[in-house]
């Protein structure tokens, strides 16, 4: 079989494409074009033959949420190549993901690495015809140093096609200066690391409206259009939560001496639910929710079974009648009271304690990593006020832990 690949690049990502260092690190703003152009590269070079024998891993920190993200991208790179022939030169499936070349028998698996078992079927992925050549780790930024380091250790090995090469690509949108990533690629710059930086700028396939809105949200918050409109890190100073740390820890909620749920309400932005358990002093955070464009019922359905009904809620007080709905369905909800200097007393709580987050609450990372105080443009010096942008789950957070808060003030 023969086909003519035709397709339009951006021409900042022509270095990226043709590097053949062990790590290739992507950061950039949002609709900066990077994840689409790894799609792209990856589905041409596993559709040519001089890269006979090359498979490809591809992760999201939660393995569900390749389905809408890599595997969409994916697959639409190939819809962009082939058009309406792609299923002559693809095999494409659903359940479990899978994508295969008829080409050169070349393969693409999806991944997560959330918890202890999905690590470990990371380790015992095999292939049908060649080796795992290739990793693509999408929102990079969500892993632990420790799921790279896994990673890397399945790249090893001779490779028979003199044209292969080991590589691992992250593509991730920068948060805090405090990350992981930027101490081990960006700090200590190595000769086995290629580098590359865009930004929505440089994407000559977006439209107005895109570029628009960027300008909007640069005005409304300068500091986010920095890291998500311009690709940069994101302030060590002014974040309000440093004393959290991402680990795993045994999630069965008989070991904890308490536990507790805070929820936030959404449909636009997020609609955010956490589940806390309290040991020994210290927070940690169990799981969570996190939907868009849900109405309360359907909330309310996928919860069943995942969110423990015998658990206090703590609710947004806004919203009297979401609280009933979830009262209706079983949940022990009832609502956070707020009142003047509620939020700084919630944060003042939750910063006299230690904070661990379960590794596949990914969202929760991500807040917590760019939760920060508002700046005095004119002082630039920062307020006793958090920013109110991309904040669901933090909000759930304070709220889950108001109980706790008002029985230690009642003790003093």
């Amino acid at each position: 079989m023969k086909k003519t690949i035709r397709v339009l690049w951006n021409g900042n990502f022509k270095k990226v494409n043709e590097c053949k260092h062990r790590y290739r690190v992507l950061m950039g703003g949002a609709g900066s074009g990077k994840s689409v152009n790894v799609a792209q590269d990856f589905i041409k070079k596993l559709s040519c033959k001089k890269y006979k024998g090359a498979n490809l891993l591809v992760l999201r920190k939660a393995l569900e949420t390749n389905r809408d993200s890599t595997f969409a991208e994916l697959n639409a790179a190939i819809e962009r190549m082939f058009g309406e022939d792609k299923h002559k030169f693809f095999i494409i499936k659903t359940s479990p993901l899978y994508i295969e070349s008829k080409i050169t028998n070349s393969a693409i698996i999806f991944r997560g690495m959330k918890d202890e078992f999905q690590r470990e079927k990371v380790k015992s992925i095999t292939f049908k015809k060649g080796k795992l050549t290739w990793i693509w780790m999408e929102e990079a930024t969500e892993f632990l140093e420790a799921d790279l380091d896994i990673l890397d250790d399945r790249l090893r090995g001779e490779l028979q096609n003199p044209n292969l090469y080991y590589q691992i690509t992250l593509t991730f949108n920068p948060v805090s200066a405090s990350h992981w990533i930027k101490k081990r690629f960006f700090d200590k710059p190595s000769d086995n690391v290629f580098l590359h930086h865009s930004t929505y700028l440089q994407n000559r396939f977006l439209d107005e409206d895109f570029h628009k809105r960027m300008m909007e949200r640069k005005e409304r918050d300068p500091e986010g259009y920095r890291v998500y409109g311009l690709g940069e890190w994101g302030e060590s100073g002014g974040l309000i939560f440093t004393n959290w740390k991402a680990a795993e820890f045994d999630t069965d909620l008989s070991r904890f001496d308490a536990l507790f749920m805070g929820q936030d309400f959404g449909f636009n932005h997020a609609n955010a639910i956490i589940l806390v358990g309290i040991k020994d002093g210290d927070i940690y955070v169990l799981d969570e929710v996190y939907l868009k464009n849900y109405d309360t019922n359907e909330i309310i359905k996928y919860c069943e079974g995942k969110l423990p009904k015998n658990v206090y809620m703590f609710c947004d007080s806004a919203e009297p009648d979401r609280i009933r709905m979830w009262q209706k369905a079983g949940y022990k909800a009832v609502s956070c009271p707020k009142g003047p200097g509620s939020v700084k007393a919630q944060i003042d709580f939750l910063k006299s304690k230690r904070i661990f987050i379960h590794p596949k609450c990914t969202n929760t990372i991500r807040e917590i990593s760019m939760y920060r105080w508002m700046k005095d443009a004119r002082t630039n010096t920062y307020l006793d006020e958090p920013m109110c942008i991309d904040d669901d789950l933090m909000a759930a957070l304070r709220y889950s832990v108001e109980y706790l808060r008002k029985a230690e003030v009642l003790k003093r």
